[in-house]
């Protein structure tokens, strides 16, 4: 029986999660920019074992998209490992996901959207102005990047998908940040030579975050709409806190449970909001929606 593509977008958010707070057990032994490194190299070897692109065939200007995306996704990862040092998962999480949040209201340019906007902020106004919240203001700021960058990924992997099919350009970005990683976590990812065992677990966190996320997120895509794929990935905040609780012990005040309702209801009513537009655009017509 064929699993309903929203069960593997959840699964997909639990599996980004999960790998999320088992690096975050890793950052003693291999500190965070070590684990950037190993889970972009191994994710990087995994797929392209499975992918094997043909870069002879490649344009220059596949190259050049493939590098900016290794960029991107090299900071991205550096930036929200780092946050995760002083900011509990659930909360950097929420903060972080006012990048995707930024770009979906650029996307839509509506009134509304800024009522979404002003709700998005107001909840994240929260976490930074509340004398009690454990979480810091330098931390929160490297979450906010980090979703910065995320919404750069989110541009640059579509631009790279539109010129390489497949998944074969994934895997060069990857190599890529994997450089760019290389100098900041080289001494910390050393470690696995005297313990082996943290290599499998960084290998866990590069299945988890990276290959298995990615292969069950493209074929969601490929049976629901990406208006309903994008209202379950709001659930994002939520799974984090989830999975901060169980696996860190990591409880989110009342104010930064506050924080991840209003940006899930901002994100989730900006998918709503996008969805109302294209019907006015296409009054007419019935609208495709992606297979």
């Amino acid at each position: 029986m064929r699993v309903p593509a929203p069960l593997l977008v959840l699964a997909s958010i639990t599996s980004v999660q999960v790998g999320s707070a088992i690096a975050r057990h890793l950052f003693d032994d291999l500190g965070a920019s070590g684990v950037t490194l190993l889970r972009l190299v191994l994710s990087a070897v995994i797929l392209g074992l499975i992918t094997r692109p043909r870069l002879r065939s490649w344009s220059r200007q596949a190259w050049q998209a493939a590098i900016v995306l290794g960029i991107v996704m090299s900071a991205m990862n550096q930036i929200f490992y780092l946050s995760l040092k002083t900011v509990p998962l659930g909360t950097a999480v929420t903060v972080e996901f006012l990048g995707p949040l930024l770009l979906a209201l650029a996307q839509t340019r509506r009134w509304i959207d800024v009522l979404w906007a002003l709700l998005a902020g107001s909840g994240v106004a929260l976490l930074g102005l509340h004398g009690g919240s454990s979480a810091p203001v330098g931390g929160l700021l490297l979450a906010f990047i980090a979703g910065i960058c995320w919404a750069g990924y989110i541009v640059c992997s579509a631009r790279l998908g539109g010129i390489v099919p497949g998944t074969g350009g994934l895997t060069v970005s990857l190599a890529v940040a994997s450089l760019i990683a290389l100098p900041f976590g080289a001494n910390g990812a050393s470690a696995v030579v005297h313990r082996p065992v943290l290599l499998l677990a960084a290998a866990g966190v590069a299945l988890l975050s990276s290959v298995i996320s990615y292969g069950l997120e493209i074929n969601a895509l490929r049976r629901i709409p990406t208006r309903v794929f994008g209202i379950l990935m709001s659930l994002e905040p939520a799974a984090a806190a989830i999975a901060g609780l169980l696996l860190l012990g990591q409880r989110l005040p009342m104010v930064g449970v506050v924080a991840l309702v209003l940006v899930t209801l901002a994100s989730a009513g900006v998918t709503l909001a996008r969805r109302e537009r294209e019907r006015e655009a296409t009054p007419a017509e019935v609208i495709r929606e992606p297979v």
